[in-house]
């Protein structure tokens, strides 16, 4: 099965999109800035800190995340306890995010968050059912005899 391949190139989009995201919101920072906009009267500079804050929070989470994958590739093992629910988390949220992309970014954006999600849960899945099989065998159904 293909679960080298698809761990790489999951992990190559979600560092693109690590790198996307952090770059769209340091972006928006500046329109903040330079506009001078507001919200209910916060600080427009505090805005503009707090978005560049963001984008590097959640671009190094889903950095974070796409260097799990990359491992999960060049290992060709399962990722750990701490990796996999990191992904799962990262399905999740791409799954959200999915969702509001439908109404606010449009299709192509939603069928991009929904190829992302497929390739981390089929790598998950796929590397799940690859410990399954070669794992120890599973004990024998019934009773054990057990010696007078």
């Amino acid at each position: 099965m293909a679960r080298r391949p698809v761990a790489w190139v999951g992990a190559i989009v979600l560092l693109a999109e690590a790198v996307g995201i952090a770059l769209l919101n340091w972006f928006l920072g500046l329109v903040v800035e330079n506009q001078g906009m507001s919200l209910a009267g916060l600080d427009p500079h505090a805005m503009t800190v707090s978005t560049w804050i963001g984008g590097a929070l959640f671009g190094g989470y889903l950095a974070l995340c796409g260097v799990i994958l990359a491992l999960a590739g060049a290992r060709d093992r399962a990722p750990g306890r701490f990796g996999r629910l990191l992904l799962i988390s990262c399905a999740v949220v791409h799954g959200v995010l999915g969702a509001f992309c439908v109404g606010l970014v449009g299709w192509p954006a939603f069928a991009f968050m929904m190829a992302v999600l497929g390739l981390i849960v089929l790598t998950l899945v796929a590397y799940e059912k690859r410990a399954r099989e070669g794992g120890a065998p599973a004990p024998a159904a019934g009773p054990t005899p057990t010696t007078p």
